[in-house]
């Protein structure tokens, strides 16, 4: 199978059209219910209440982090707590100032606007938020040329609540101009097993904190990876045991579903024992280990590296990719003692 298209694997962070309609239903209603992100949600409860005791729009808000960790859950939430509507769009979507003046117009005040993948927003539509983020006012312009006029047009207070995973990409005159910026992080094993008790709860699963515990040791940290799993553990149990999830049905589900007790899916495992097996653990050029897997340097790179880096299995050199001792033992495997074999070393030289 080629990965090309990251939600075709059950560990993707990314939403696919089943997530986006089943998290409607999980989505927590309010701070309280809300797991997990502690500081993030404690600061932001000031943010809001605050705002609530001026009488005034709360500070716009900028939420980022990897996905599926609960950032349009708390623009959701933002909205709940303000007692106010939301608007939800896209950076992608907004390729013109003008799309961005039709939405801006459109506003009531009090409104929350979310604004999700806001570093893909085009160059012309950031620099008009500049202006209605600060002042709550944009200038339209009418006519073309040396005729063409800027007409100010003033807008009610609003709330912006900008998501983005990756922050780096945001020019400091936009980050500047968030009142509250808030990072999200990945979850703990504990606050996963919270989260998938309360979706067990919702979706009327009987599951012992067991069978908890081991859904969310395979989660990868992330909530929206954890509600996945649920799901597909107990479609399992529905059909091969009594439908209850108990740990022994959730890991054999799981390896059904080529999930391992790291979270590494096929693709995870593939690169590790290529690397492992064929290159004696590295180095190896990322051209030459994507060959060896039968997969895009791109795929290779953005949908499996991330995270085996993060958990410590594969380190990312100026020679190439090399694997870490914790793959070895993960894989079950014996490191040769020279720390390599030659081959790996000439393989990343040349596939850099």
């Amino acid at each position: 199978m080629n990965w090309d298209d990251e939600t075709d694997r059950i560990v993707a962070p990314a939403a696919d059209g089943e997530d986006t309609a089943v998290e409607a239903a999980l989505r927590p209603k309010d701070l309280g219910e809300f797991v997990g992100q502690e500081k993030v949600r404690q600061q932001l409860d000031l943010v809001l209440k605050a705002a609530r005791q001026r009488g005034a729009t709360a500070d716009h808000v900028l939420l980022s982090g990897a996905p599926g960790l609960g950032k349009t859950t708390l623009s959701m939430i933002i909205a709940a707590e303000m007692g106010a509507p939301i608007r939800i769009t896209s950076g992608p979507a907004i390729q013109h100032a003008g799309d961005l003046a039709a939405i801006l117009s459109s506003l009531q005040e009090g409104e929350v606007l979310f604004l999700d993948e806001i570093h893909r927003m085009s160059r012309p539509a950031e620099e008009m938020l500049y202006m209605a983020m600060e002042d709550f006012r944009v200038d339209v312009i009418v006519g073309k040329g040396p005729g063409a006029t800027a007409i100010p047009l003033e807008l009610p207070p609003f709330t912006l609540v900008g998501a983005t995973t990756r922050a780096g990409l945001l020019p400091p005159p936009l980050r500047d101009r968030f009142g509250f910026t808030g990072h999200m992080e990945f979850y703990a094993p504990g606050e996963l097993e919270r989260v998938i008790r309360r979706s067990a709860g919702l979706l009327d699963v009987e599951i012992d904190p067991a069978g908890a515990a081991e859904i969310a040791g395979r989660s990868r940290g992330t909530p929206r990876i954890a509600n996945r799993l649920l799901r597909r553990v107990r479609d399992y149990a529905q059909v091969r045991a009594d439908g209850v999830i108990t740990r022994e049905v959730a890991a054999t589900a799981l390896q059904v579903y080529e999930v391992d007790g790291r979270g590494l899916d096929r693709l995870d495992r593939a690169v590790l024992e290529a690397l492992l097996k064929l290159f004696g653990g590295g180095p190896v050029g990322l051209s030459t280990l994507a060959v060896a897997v039968g997969e895009e340097r791109e795929t290779v790179e953005e949908v499996a590296e991330p995270f085996l880096v993060r958990e410590g299995l594969l380190a990312r050199t100026p020679r190439g990719r090399v694997a870490t001792p914790a793959a070895w033992a993960h894989l079950g495997l014996v490191p040769p003692q020279h720390g390599g074999n030659g081959s790996g070393g000439q393989q990343g030289l040349f596939g850099v």
